[in-house]
């Protein structure tokens, strides 16, 4: 609910201001070439056919058919023209937009150093000049062109930029929309000749196209998450967003801080998101000489790994878990990571344990603890990287079996997916586009299954793609209509279009669900262009459950995003998205309302895109890993881990296998996931519940067992000797529902994991609920 707070006399006045102020968009993309100006100037083509004063300057279409056609009826004030070193440059002829006094300017290239004689040094400065002056602007940037990601791009793939802005430019924006576009796309329109005769040498390489979309995507999902937490703030919600991560770490003043330190930035890092370390202190008691040293290796350690530190007094130790803990839900932290405790059971009753007391108050966050393999292993930092075996590859000959995967690989078709974080983003749409450049150019394209949804715009595109008309199926009694794969194989095409990819056939038909008809056309030879939404990822469901309160019953396993040769994402603003829902161009006018108050609200808007940025950003970092471990902006992998997820059946065991996929997933961990069976009876329902936690185990490529303990108070010390049996270096189990009283009277599984699992990593995933 919004509070009720009145406005303070300066917000009134800011509020005011912005009232005569113009808006600001700002289209960002990776390079040039990646279809920023297209985009801009088509959305100045809808704003004009709406009814918007609109016209463009300074547009440079660099004779490109697409983008030159894009500019129909848009009408251009002239720019100032100019030449340094022999190229020509374009200025804002501001004297003229302020007479020409239009509701919006198109602006390209807004990371422009103007002649030295403008009113203004640059046309950033333009820009806001001209948003005084109550004109909006949309205008377009390349990642590499803002202040600290232009570093990145410098030292990752030598592309420098001939001009930049400020690191806070995109805070400047009413709106900030990607525009993101795959490697395999930027190199064929390379190999096209699309992008002009003189292309940067660094662009024409496949990792560092990788780098840069991978950087672009990453810096708008911090800028959403910025806005998705000031949202939070102001519906007075608390806790994770679900959409991204923050991990806190504890660290005393003692030599193995640091290693919690760096352990805390490894999952950071893999698990993209930010680091706070924190140490609490008794300000009454004086620093010794070594921990004044720790204290300054710590600092330090935390700078270097980009993380926050912070500094808080503490007066006694039994009061350091409520203080933890409501430390990490005031930062929306999602996983704290400590040391496992060294205290004996004993110990632990008499002095209180620190690790308990945090599981007692945790509502919502995940709680790490990191093994002390110093005395297990001898190992006291983390092991150096793995040698690089790439180049004996290259002379080593295939197997019979390898020959055959491979001749199978070239014969696959190609597979394209657009993912949008929700349904109107504009993903049909632009499927139909691609399908009909190609067909301009010769490609046999056919359309299998699309829906339009009555979408206008969406029907237009159609035009002249031939349709392949689907296959009657009569359901108890009712005749419905599905995709015929059969008949697609007959015409084969060279390319398909197939709508919904996470779409379940009706019963009767050969196959289950479209993806699997979609594998089905591609081991025919057959490329396929499909579309789906962010939510429907197999791993991410709990993440949608808990940013919408709604559970997805239609998913795609990961593997399948894997398969795909190309995943782009159509990103759009909750703003726009909003604004065509209102329009009717997405559902019929009267579940507008309905829909803006549920899955469309601005909240969940804000978190399904940052979910989606930060989805595409891994896959491309998967990729680039792929190609060259040492492209991946994420760092390298530093050990072989095997994951261990310990399950109980009768709760939240779902959750438990997709957390330990992600996890296992991004570590490129072999992982398991256990049932220890306690002896109560098998009914069917129990019996049901866990044939389905087998096929979604299988379903997401791990390995499901089962093993029986002898008594309720042994299942900790059977699961135990599982998760040894398979070297596992990490534990996933789900936080207790048990009461103090339960544990008191029975025992506690978790505790009994604690006190025997020291020498392998433990992770208590928090029973986290939607918000209300």
């Amino acid at each position: 609910m919004v509070p009720f707070r009145r406005k303070t006399p300066e917000e009134l006045l800011l509020s005011i201001s912005k009232l005569h102020r113009g808006r600001l968009k700002i289209l960002i993309g990776a390079v040039s070439g990646s279809g920023k100006t297209y985009h801009m100037l088509k959305e100045g083509a809808q704003l004009k056919r709406d009814g918007i004063d609109v016209v463009i300057c300074a547009v440079s279409t660099l004779q490109r058919p697409e983008t030159a056609e894009q500019i129909g009826q848009l009408e251009r004030v002239a720019s100032i023209h100019w030449r340094l070193d022999g190229q020509e440059q374009k200025d804002l002829n501001l004297d003229a937009i302020i007479e020409r006094n239009p509701e919006v300017v198109l602006v390209d290239g807004l990371a422009h150093r103007n002649r030295a004689e403008s009113q203004f040094r640059t046309r950033l400065e333009d820009v806001l000049f001209l948003l005084e002056k109550g004109i909006s602007v949309i205008t377009t940037i390349n990642v590499y062109e803002l202040e600290g990601a232009d570093e990145a791009a410098l030292k990752w793939t030598g592309i420098r930029a001939g001009c930049t802005v400020p690191a806070g430019t995109l805070e400047l924006a009413d709106e900030v929309r990607l525009i993101d576009v795959s490697p395999e796309t930027m190199l064929k329109r390379l190999k096209d000749g699309v992008l002009g005769n003189r292309p940067d040498p660094a662009i024409s390489v496949r990792g560092n196209l990788a780098v840069l979309r991978e950087l672009s995507l990453r810096l708008v999902a911090e800028g959403v998450n910025d806005s998705l937490e000031k949202h939070r703030e102001e519906l007075g919600l608390t806790g994770p967003s679900g959409a991204s991560e923050r991990i806190l770490v504890t660290a005393q003043y003692h030599w193995n801080g640091s290693l919690y330190v760096r352990r805390g930035q490894q999952i950071a890092r893999r698990l993209n998101g930010d680091i706070i370390v924190v140490s609490f202190v008794n300000q009454r008691k004086s620093l010794s000489k070594d921990e004044q040293a720790f204290k300054t290796s710590i600092k330090k350690l935390t700078k270097k790994v980009e993380g926050k530190f912070e500094e808080l007094p503490l007066t006694r130790r039994r009061k350091l878990p409520a203080a933890l803990v409501r430390f990490a839900e005031e930062n929306h932290v999602t996983r704290i990571v400590m040391g496992h405790s060294k205290q004996s059971r004993w110990q632990q009753l008499w002095q209180g344990s620190i690790v308990d007391g945090v599981l007692r108050k945790l509502n919502q966050v995940d709680l790490f603890l990191m093994a002390d393999r110093a005395e297990h292993e001898g190992e006291r930092i983390m092991p150096v990287k793995q040698r690089n075996d790439s180049e004996k590859e290259l002379f080593r000959r295939f197997s019979l079996e390898e020959r055959e995967r491979q001749i199978e690989s070239i014969r696959r078709g190609t597979f394209h997916i657009y993912i949008g974080a929700a349904p109107g983003v504009g993903k049909t749409y632009t499927m139909l586009s691609e399908a009909n450049a190609l067909l301009r150019k010769g490609i046999d394209v056919v359309i299998g299954l699309v829906e339009t949804h009555g979408r206008h715009e969406t029907l237009r595109q159609i035009g002249d793609l031939p349709i392949i008309e689907q296959q009657t199926i009569d359901y108890r009694g009712t005749k419905l209509k599905e995709m015929d794969v059969e008949a697609i194989i007959r015409d084969n095409p060279d390319v398909v279009l197939v709508d919904e990819l996470a779409h379940t056939n009706v019963p009767g038909s050969l196959r289950k669900k479209r993806y699997e008809d979609v594998i089905h056309l591609l081991e025919k030879g057959i490329s396929v262009i499909s579309t789906m939404n962010v939510q429907h990822i197999e791993s991410l469901n709990d993440a949608v459950k808990q940013i919408t309160g709604v559970t997805v019953r239609e998913t795609v396993p990961d593997a399948i995003i894997r398969l795909a040769d190309q995943v782009e994402l159509i990103d759009i603003t909750p703003q726009m998205l909003q604004q065509r829902m209102k329009e009717g161009k997405i559902y019929a006018m009267g579940k507008v309302e309905q829909a803006l108050g549920a899955f469309f609200s601005t909240g969940n808007l804000i978190a399904l895109r940052e979910l989606a940025l930060r989805e595409i950003a891994d896959d491309v970092d998967e990729r680039m890993e792929s190609w060259d471990r040492n492209k991946s902006l994420r760092g390298p992998l530093r050990r072989r881990e095997v994951i261990f997820v310990g399950i109980d059946i009768r709760s939240n065991a779902e959750r438990l296998i997709r957390r330990g996929f992600r996890i296992a997933y991004r570590l490129k961990a072999e992982w398991h996931v256990h049932y220890v069976q306690d002896g109560s009876p098998w009914t069917e329902d129990i019996t049901a519940k866990k044939d389905a936690l087998l096929h979604l185990t299988e379903r997401l490529g791990g390995v499901f067992e089962m093993s029986k303990a002898e008594s309720k108070a042994h299942i900790a010390a059977t699961l135990l000797t599982a998760a040894n049996r398979t070297k596992a270096t990490q534990l996933i189990v789900g936080q207790s529902n048990r009461t103090f009283w339960h544990f008191l009277l029975r025992g506690n599984v978790v505790r009994k994991l604690l006190q025997s699992g020291r020498h392998m990593d433990v992770l208590i995933v928090a029973n986290r609920v939607p918000d209300k």
